[in-house]
């Protein structure tokens, strides 16, 4: 099986679908029964609906923009029909969400296109606390279930816990993990990975960086000085930036979204933790705001409970 195939599923799985509706269960209660209670002795959706609507989605940190998106959509729709009936809401405010994400990543990540890369090489950012490590393990256990030769390099040299934490994850998933003394320079570790992912015919070099949130010029700098370095290995990579970030953070996690895009070129995002929170309409927020395709997202603490974000699954899950 080749690199990703695993993800090239035109349908996921009931259980896959099972623990997505899992996930998604305080972020689905806390959204119906405020709408609930928005149409409550309403028949028609007027103004004083659409503004409890408004507030209803900025408290499920949708983000106030985007909230303002979705309202005028839903405007529109009811000029255009003139008349639309509350129970008619909860169907429109689906349609109108799944057609934002749309637009947001014209992109589904099934139809991403790798090219030839081998070792294809993700690096991984993100602030400490969000599940990153996680992430890295879960995603290294998906790749070598799909048959592909997975390597990790530990460049979070600053903290013995996250090495430690990483060499667990090897352990536990079966993949060759990199690493250094505490203290050494991430780039040089970087640099290790890669060049062995080479020497052994891996497919998947995937890199750790460290978690702390720096003032964004030496964030900038640090990140970049990896880049660089991997470059002279590989040409062209890293191939993927992925950005981790906790959902149940809310606003927080579209602030680390903002620090860190603004450091590097981020082209993929990972939202951990939607299981443990009702803020799960961040995931539509973050992507409206900043127009990188959400690409997994964690429902669980499986180690199979990280997902390939599927929009028309997310929404309807949500709306269930």
């Amino acid at each position: 099986m080749g690199l990703f195939d695993f993800f090239k599923k035109k349908e996921a799985p009931k259980e896959e679908l099972e623990a997505l509706d899992k996930g998604l269960e305080k972020t689905k209660e806390g959204l119906f029964s405020k709408l609930t209670k928005a149409v409550v002795g309403k028949s028609t959706v007027d103004d004083e609906v659409l503004d409890e609507l408004e507030e209803i989605l900025v408290t499920s940190d949708v983000g106030v923009t985007t909230t303002l998106k979705i309202i005028e959509r839903i405007e529109n729709r009811v000029s255009r029909d003139k008349y639309v009936n509350t129970s008619e809401l909860s169907g429109i405010l689906r349609e109108e969400i799944q057609q934002l994400l749309t637009e947001n990543n014209s992109d589904d990540f099934e139809n991403f296109e790798y090219g030839n890369h081998k070792p294809y090489v993700i690096m991984v950012v993100g602030v400490n606390g969000v599940g990153k490590t996680t992430t890295i393990g879960k995603l290294a256990h998906k790749l070598k279930q799909a048959g592909n030769k997975v390597v990790l390099g530990a460049a979070d040299t600053f903290r013995a816990a996250a090495v430690d934490q990483l060499k667990l994850w090897g352990e536990r998933v079966g993949v060759r993990v990199v690493a250094q003394p505490m203290g050494s320079d991430p780039a040089s570790v970087a640099f290790d990975t890669l060049q062995s992912a080479v020497a052994n015919n891996e497919d998947v070099a995937i890199i750790d960086t460290a978690g702390r949130l720096h003032n964004k010029v030496a964030l900038m700098n640090e990140l970049t000085k990896i880049k660089n370095v991997m470059q002279k290995v590989i040409p062209g990579a890293p191939h993927e930036i992925l950005l981790v970030l906790d959902a149940s953070t809310g606003q927080n996690a579209i602030e680390q979204c903002k620090q860190f895009t603004q450091a590097t070129d981020v082209n993929a995002l990972a939202l951990t933790k939607l299981d443990g929170t009702a803020k799960g309409g961040v995931v539509i927020g973050i992507s409206d705001q900043f127009k990188i395709p959400v690409k997994y997202i964690g429902v669980g603490e499986s180690v199979n409970d990280l997902q390939l974000f599927n929009k028309k699954d997310f929404v309807e899950s949500l709306f269930k």
